[in-house]
């Protein structure tokens, strides 16, 4: 039997409340979110450098490509869990700081890559690398706040998404653009040009993130004393709200519930990864299509187009979820409009025509997202929250290996993307009806309040 917990909120957060959740916002979420930047870049670099010179330098066909982005997740998946469990131990400042310093050095060898093996390699260790950083940065974040303020906190974190593309895509550009610097060709440049960031980056975060409120210095007594005493109450409360609740990781590993949520986020991560690997090789195929040409930094803008609004939607989005509590249709809504919306963008008639539609597609993405985040941890806590999480994420990312091999593998078969893109709006439309019928039918009334419930293991 579930029980909802009552909200243990004032109408009007007071002063204390105000300016410790200001401090946590402006402290560490952009810190973080300059991390998941960073890391998003990293992980994508290879969509610039496919469609300029790598892919021709290498002999890459499309599904050796697709094959190539998506070998990363393989390594990523298998060291998910136990990543996320050594964050749980060790704490985030270090288990974090090592991650980015380790991806850090191997993104840095793709410089140097000269042969497909080579490349299929690097790609597979950079999963390994990175393993453990989006969910351990999510746990960190949820960690840090009450739960009414979660939701606008992952929003403001995951804007750092978006912002990787509108931001990186011209600055990948200009990087291809200064080809022969060091005697590199282009692509190799802007593999060198964010790689050493990561490194930089880490290095800062060992010594500038804290573990826990009582550690950090920047926040006053009072402050320490309420945010502490606010997440411990929320984590007496998951406790007592169910007699069958468990923390330890197998209540999450064997849970209906999470196996839910997870296939939910394949269908979202499935869009995202297809857009984000093929993205720049559709524009570049504008010119056989409609005749237009395009020099290396005009795609660069032009890929970052769609990503603008997506960022704008993405803060807007989050902001009503923030305001109502997340509801079933801040998740499914969009992932509908996605479903729906990308497809369509090869059968436009012009440029800006694709673009405008794969706007509303990254729009939509953007938008379930964040808020699609906000549910596990109402369900998860102490280590069923780290392994919770990190299954979430790894069920869910094995479509960062599946869709953009899937993808390469049909646009070779059928010489275009059209039906590769039918695909995607199929697996996006999976996670539109899972989160009207899942979350619909089992959402808890304490959602509606901002507050927590306890993982039942009995659900699903």
């Amino acid at each position: 039997m579930r029980t909802a917990m009552p909200a243990a909120q004032p109408d009007r957060p007071s002063q204390l409340e105000r300016s410790t959740i200001r401090k946590v916002s402006m402290r560490l979420v952009p810190f973080v979110a300059l991390m998941f930047f960073i890391n998003f870049l990293d992980r994508t670099a290879i969509s610039f450098a496919g469609p300029n010179g790598m892919t021709k330098d290498l002999g890459l066909g499309a599904a050796q490509f697709g094959f190539a982005a998506g070998v990363f997740f393989i390594g990523y998946i298998f060291l998910e869990v136990p990543s996320n469990l050594a964050l749980h131990k060790f704490g985030a400042r270090r288990w974090l700081a090592r991650i980015m310093v380790t991806w850090g050095i191997v993104a840095l060898l793709f410089t140097w890559v000269s042969s497909v093996p080579g490349l299929y390699a690097l790609r597979f260790l950079l999963g390994v690398a990175e393993a453990g950083f989006f969910p351990g940065a999510i746990l960190f974040l949820s960690t840090w706040v009450p739960q009414r303020h979660r939701s606008h906190i992952l929003a403001l974190f995951y804007l750092a998404q978006p912002l990787t593309i509108v931001i990186g895509a011209p600055f990948a550009a200009l990087l291809i653009d200064a080809h022969g610097l060091f005697g590199l060709a282009g692509w190799r440049v802007m593999f060198l040009g964010v790689a050493l960031p990561a490194i930089v980056v880490g290095i800062v975060a060992w010594f500038y993130l804290s573990d826990r409120p009582s550690e950090a210095r920047w926040l006053t007594s009072a402050e320490q004393q309420w945010l502490t005493g606010e997440l411990e109450a929320e984590q007496r409360m998951r406790e007592a709200n169910a007699s069958a609740h468990r923390h330890h990781a197998g209540a999450a590993l064997t849970s209906g519930r999470v196996w839910m949520f997870s296939l939910m986020y394949f269908g979202l991560i499935y869009g995202l990864y297809a857009l984000a690997f093929f993205l720049p090789s559709i524009i570049g195929g504008f010119e056989g299509r409609f005749g237009t040409h395009f020099n290396v930094f005009q795609k660069g803008l032009i890929t970052a187009i769609p990503y603008l609004p997506a960022a704008i939607a993405l803060f807007l989005w989050s902001r009503s979820a923030t305001k109502r509590g997340v509801r079933n249709w801040h998740i499914g809504i969009p992932a509908l409009i996605g479903a729906l919306s990308i497809p369509l963008a090869l059968f436009m008639k012009s440029p800006s025509a694709s673009i405008a539609v794969i706007a509303v597609t990254a729009c939509a993405i953007f938008s379930a997202l964040p808020n699609f985040w906000a549910l596990p941890a109402r369900f998860l806590s102490g280590a069923a929250a780290a392994a919770g999480i990190a299954l979430i994420n790894t069920v869910g990312n094995l479509a960062g290996f599946v869709a953009p091999y899937v993808t390469g593998a049909m646009k070779d078969a059928t010489g275009s993307y059209q039906a590769p893109m039918f695909v995607v709006g199929a697996f996006m439309l999976l996670s539109a009806v899972l989160a009207f019928a899942f979350c619909g039918e089992r959402r808890p009334r304490a959602v509606d309040e901002h507050a927590s419930v306890a993982l039942d293991p009995r659900a699903g």
